[in-house]
């Protein structure tokens, strides 16, 4: 009778805890933070006070205020500035209405807390902890920048400058940047120099007119058209506590404290223009003046690089987002009582240039959770390749556990004194599905910060400490003790990295030819392959390296009724007789013994098939791992690595 009551009180305990947090959590907005405006008079911050600083900080999105930041509490005089015609501090989260937060959220999380781990911390932590939650008013994030800023007495801001471009001069082999050549709003001139320039833009528009290399949107693997949807956010009002929780207990809808995510209903919704505009299901963030902002609604074709297109993929969104709400007043219940308010000011852009630097963070990284001697970032988001069109669905290749971001990957090649922060620094279009949130950024720009610093105390250039274990464990020190949790938490090897197949899977999922999905179980490694499906992986060896795979695949099935190719097993004779055919060759040619003789397929790959009248997913990846490396020397960073010029040039 006494271990019963025991048992009843332990759990009348446990719910009321459980409780306890749910109000601790949904209650977070009314105990944090408020959303007056605090005031920041743009005519005040037009002019630069010195004409030579530190460290100057290109671009006043989170990444660059916390690059300041981080650089004025190390003793630089900096210039925080920015080209775009911006009233506030915070760029894509204030002025893009992204309030709902990609979160890096440790593997290791305490058991009994309402506190969420970051991995990081740091800068970010300071910030986020006078916000309303995961989902934030973007007026309080815009007051908490600016106050942040406005502490450092070190920091000088800019802002409204027509134009800005470095100003760049020969150093011996390398380039360097020396400092920026602003326009003013009333076209006055001035040239403003420092010793060390971080480059915290959206588009990474400084390293790009210094000389720095790079590729665009998913060069690197062979697709130079294809562009990422961008989106423009839309505003709701009418979000009263009532129609909060109806959201929120709605079926397929989740919630944690200020967010929401679900209604599957919005997928429905038919754009004016299909082929322009998609809706997904909805990301929404609570505001803390009655609205919310739903992060849903992609257009696509935009470069993102263009002015014009910009512009033109910013009205077709203003024009569909009330036609939208309207729909889903008309579709779903909880929606009938809220209003259309608008939409952000600025486009969420995910991806455009990647800068090209000492290391290029690829998917491999993600997948093994490397760490690196020079991490001072690390990341957890899943890898999200949002769609390109409007017949691409997408993909969440997979979910890393814990992956170092390597300072090397903020260094860009043949540049000197500049750093790249945010999503174009030196990622894999792959890795950066992962790399591009702006919490990691953030913790970047910090980094960066702090690097520029000891650049500049040290006497050497922010490219020689990347290459120097001693100064790398000197940053990550000084990171340390400013905040910043730089731990690599344990935890177990990943089941698909003791798979058999490992190697083989590595390569397919940097060819896109296999995903994971969030749990990463949907590579299906032991799942037999059939003729169909390799059949439809073969153009993604194409696009890879075209030159090596110019052949009709198609050739190697003329045999299979086309009913049979998806219910029919596929031996090892199949296969090489597809890719083979896919590579041009004559069909004698197509043969396990031709594979082999050529030192194309391996001896190690043929002991790990266990049935060669029926191969699995996981041992075909072994075979095109096999090829693509031994005859068409692939490489995991792509096929196309950067000329002198900015653009793709020949495989490396």
């Amino acid at each position: 009778m006494k271990t019963k009551l025991g048992l009843r009180l332990l759990c009348i305990f446990l719910f009321i805890i459980i409780v306890a947090i749910m109000l601790v959590i949904n209650d977070k907005s009314e105990n944090k933070s408020s959303n007056q405006t605090v005031s920041m008079d743009v005519g005040q911050h037009t002019k630069a006070e010195k004409e030579e600083y530190d460290v100057i900080v290109a671009g006043t999105d989170p990444e660059g205020v916390m690059a300041a930041i981080s650089a004025a509490r190390n003793g630089m005089k900096v210039l925080l500035i920015d080209g775009r015609d911006r009233d506030r501090l915070g760029g894509l989260f204030t002025l893009g209405g992204l309030n709902t937060l990609d979160l890096n959220n440790s593997p290791s999380q305490p058991s009994f807390s309402t506190k969420l781990k970051f991995l990081n911390e740091g800068l970010f932590r300071e910030w986020f902890d006078q916000l309303e939650g995961t989902s934030f008013d973007t007026q309080t994030a815009a007051n908490v920048f600016f106050k942040m800023v406005k502490d450092e007495p070190n920091i000088d801001l800019m802002l409204n400058v027509s134009e800005m471009q470095p100003v760049v001069e020969a150093n011996d082999s390398m380039l360097k940047v020396s400092g920026l050549d602003v326009v003013s709003k009333d076209n006055s001139k001035t040239r403003i120099r420092s010793k060390v320039v971080i480059d915290a833009t959206q588009d990474a528009d400084i390293a790009a007119a210094a000389g720095a290399p790079y590729m665009t949107g998913r060069e690197d693997m062979g697709d130079k058209e294809s562009k990422t949807a961008v989106t423009l956010v839309i505003k709701i009002k009418g979000i009263t506590d009532e129609v909060w929780t109806a959201f929120g207990k709605r079926k397929g809808s989740g919630q944690f404290g200020t967010s929401i995510w679900g209604f599957p209903e919005a997928v429905g919704y038919v754009a004016t223009d299909p082929d322009r505009v998609r809706v997904r299901s909805l990301n929404i963030g609570r505001q803390a003046d009655g609205t919310a902002l739903i992060n849903a609604m992609m257009v696509f074709g935009v470069d993102p690089l263009d002015p014009e297109s910009r512009k033109e993929g910013y009205e077709i969104g203003k024009q569909e987002a009330p036609r939208f709400i309207d729909y889903m007043k008309q579709t779903v219940k909880e929606f009938e009582a809220v209003e259309f308010a608008g939409v952000a000011e600025e486009l969420y852009v995910r991806e455009s240039r990647h800068i090209v630097g000492e290391y290029v963070l690829s998917i491999r990284d993600l997948m093994e959770n490397r760490d690196h001697y020079d991490a001072i970032a690390y990341g957890s988001y899943q890898v999200d390749l949002h769609s390109t069109g409007s017949k691409d669905a997408g993909y969440i290749l997979m979910k890393p556990m814990q992956y170092g971001v390597p300072f090397r990957s903020l260094v860009p090649l043949k540049v000197d004194d500049l750093l790249v922060v945010g999503r174009s620094a030196s990622f894999q279009s792959m890795a950066h599905g992962s790399a591009r949130v702006v919490p990691l950024g953030m913790a970047t720009g910090q980094a960066a910060g702090a690097a520029a610093a000891m650049s500049i105390n040290e006497v050497i250039t922010v490219r020689e400490m990347s290459k120097s274990q001693e100064y790398m464990d000197k940053l990550r020190n000084l990171l340390t003790e400013q905040g910043v949790d730089l731990k690599m938490n344990k935890f177990p090897t990943p089941y698909y990295l003791k798979h058999k197949a490992a190697r083989g899977l590595l390569t397919a999922i940097s060819l896109l030819i296999t995903t994971g999905s969030y749990n990463n179980e949907g590579f299906k490694l032991d799942e037999p392959s059939n003729p169909m499906r390799l059949l439809g992986q073969t153009p993604k060896l194409r696009q890879a390296v075209p030159e090596k795979f110019a052949g009709d695949a198609a050739v190697g099935v003329n045999d299979i009724v086309e009913e049979d190719m998806k219910s029919s097993p596929l031996s090892l004779e199949r296969a090489i007789h597809i890719i083979s055919a896919s590579m041009g060759l004559d069909q004698h040619k197509g043969t396990v013994e031709h594979f082999v003789d050529k030192k194309w397929l391996a001896g190690e790959t043929l002991a790990a098939i266990d049935d060669r009248t029926s191969l699995t997913n996981g041992e075909v990846y072994l075979i095109i791992d096999d090829i693509l490396r031994n005859y068409a020397n692939y490489s995991e960073y792509g096929s196309s690595a950067p000329s002198p010029s900015g653009k793709a040039g020949d495989a490396q």
